[in-house]
């Protein structure tokens, strides 16, 4: 008897499963919220570019002008979408935001920034979108110097549970980045940035490099003894990197040409871009935070143009319908962007009374999660509206970061700021004797001297932060001069 086997049949089976979806609208929120004031401006100014529905306040059309409009749109209902020209919008301190489509500026008028250099590159690459989404997201936490801002444990976190991020996937993503221009780019300290350039193909050109001994014993001293590089000290060098000192010397040469801040050439002086995103006064009430109108933009919906479409039937103008509830999204979080930011900023200022009375030295311990904990935030959200944003304080204007540090015992017992113990180096390596700059051991005394007592691990920490060099290539630096 023969076994009849059932034929089978091909069935639609629905399986159910999780996948990361961010909505446009939320998407455009969070990056809304961590560009800095300057680029939110041209943010908006091409977007006003681009959407006709999307008004700025004081360019709203007169009563006169829209009456011909209309009288216009009867006749040209087929085009409702007239080209509109982008005005200049002068800001404080920041030379002006231009429209990209204009071709009487020449083209240094818009160099691009740091951001843009890379994204650029990445669009070159055949990354999958994941990887390439993942690279984005390092980009953006790059510092001014092209450093990577956070550790990727601490990224990783960031990102939500339903992605199933992999710490190694940040890591590939992170490898591409560094393979990108400029060279030393998403470097985590100044060491890993050195190591970078050393390993640079391109850096055969350099008559130190030719050598492999002197190239490899730079790659040495960049990965292991950059604290010792800065005593100065090049018989202790010589003996821990087992080289003599003609080598020592090429490589220390070899060093010298390095960048220790990749970022540098897209890096504009603070002082000519930094416009406040809000400003600190002393009130009968202490003190207050108010944003600074001059860098909020005021934008509305053309009226004219949404009354075109409440009388139409939407199937009709199904692209303006869509540009409508874009433009609805800009003006909503643009409006939530300043929230934040003013929250924020506002639960600071409650943290840190102590400094807006006394100055920098007075910064007491402050971390994230104690802002994000009061104000019911994440702290990804407070770390994207505390990059690039600045306040206007009796100090001068500082970045919000600034006003975050941990705490650092002192010998009276009370607790400091790293950010304050910053104050103090940033302070002791300005007045110092550039032929005889401190090395760390000297600074670590003097911070003893006034009552903070820290370990010489710690200040060499603390000036790598701060992007102070060694005492030896600061002394070499200043000779060079």
């Amino acid at each position: 008897m023969q076994n009849i086997v059932p034929m089978t049949r091909p069935i639609l089976e629905l399986r159910p499963g999780q996948h990361l979806t961010l909505t446009p609208q939320l998407q455009q929120s969070i990056r809304l919220l961590q560009l800095s004031t300057l680029d939110l401006e041209a943010e908006i100014s091409q977007v006003l570019a681009e959407n006709p529905l999307l008004d700025r306040e004081d360019e709203s059309p007169s009563a006169e002008a829209q009456a011909e409009s209309e009288r216009e749109s009867s006749v040209q209902d087929d085009e409702p979408a007239a080209e509109r020209e982008t005005p200049v919008d002068e800001m404080p301190g920041s030379g002006g935001v231009y429209p990209d489509d204009d071709s009487s500026l020449p083209e240094a008028a818009r160099p691009d920034t740091l951001r843009e250099h890379l994204l650029g590159q990445l669009a070159l690459t055949r990354a999958a979108p994941r990887d390439a989404g993942l690279a984005s997201l390092l980009i953006d936490e790059l510092d001014e110097n092209g450093y990577l801002g956070s550790p990727l444990e601490e990224i990783l976190g960031w990102l939500p549970a339903e992605l199933e991020p992999d710490i190694d996937e940040l890591r590939a993503a992170l490898s591409l980045l560094q393979s990108f221009d400029p060279v030393g780019i998403g470097a985590r300290d100044m060491a890993e940035c050195l190591q970078l350039q050393l390993r640079n193909p391109d850096l055969a050109r350099l008559p130190e490099a030719a050598d492999a001994t002197v190239l490899a014993c730079a790659r040495q001293i960049c990965a292991q003894h950059l604290p010792l590089l800065a005593t100065g000290n090049a018989a202790r060098l010589c003996a821990a990197v087992g080289c003599d000192e003609a080598t020592f010397r090429a490589a220390h040469s070899l060093i010298l040409r390095l960048e220790p801040r990749p970022g540098r050439a897209w890096t504009v002086p603070a002082a000519e871009y930094a416009v406040p995103d809000v400003i600190v006064r002393k009130t009968r009430r202490g003190w207050q935070v108010t944003l600074n109108s001059a860098a909020v933009p005021r934008l509305q919906i053309n009226g004219l143009y949404a009354q075109m479409l409440g009388n139409q039937k939407e199937s009709a103008h199904a692209g303006l319908q869509a540009q409508l509830q874009q433009a609805r999204w800009m003006i909503r979080n643009v409006e939530q962007r300043f929230d934040t930011i003013l929250r924020v900023s506002q639960a600071i200022v409650e943290r840190q009374t102590a400094f807006f009375s006394q100055g920098p030295a007075a910064m007491r311990p402050l971390i994230l999660k104690d802002i994000a904990g009061e104000l019911g935030l994440h702290e990804s959200t407070i770390s994207r509206a505390t990059t690039q944003k600045y306040m206007l304080t009796p100090f001068g204007t500082l970045e919000l970061k600034r006003f975050f540090g941990a705490g650092v015992s002192t010998e009276g017992g009370d607790a400091t700021s790293a950010t304050a113990v910053q104050t103090h180096i940033r302070q002791m390596v300005a007045d110092e004797n550039r032929a005889k700059p401190l090395s760390d051991s000297q600074i670590m005394q003097k911070l003893a001297d006034q009552g903070i007592v820290i370990a010489r691990r710690t200040v060499a920490k603390y000036r790598e932060a701060l992007r102070i060099a060694p005492a030896a290539l600061r002394k070499a630096q200043a000779s060079a001069r």
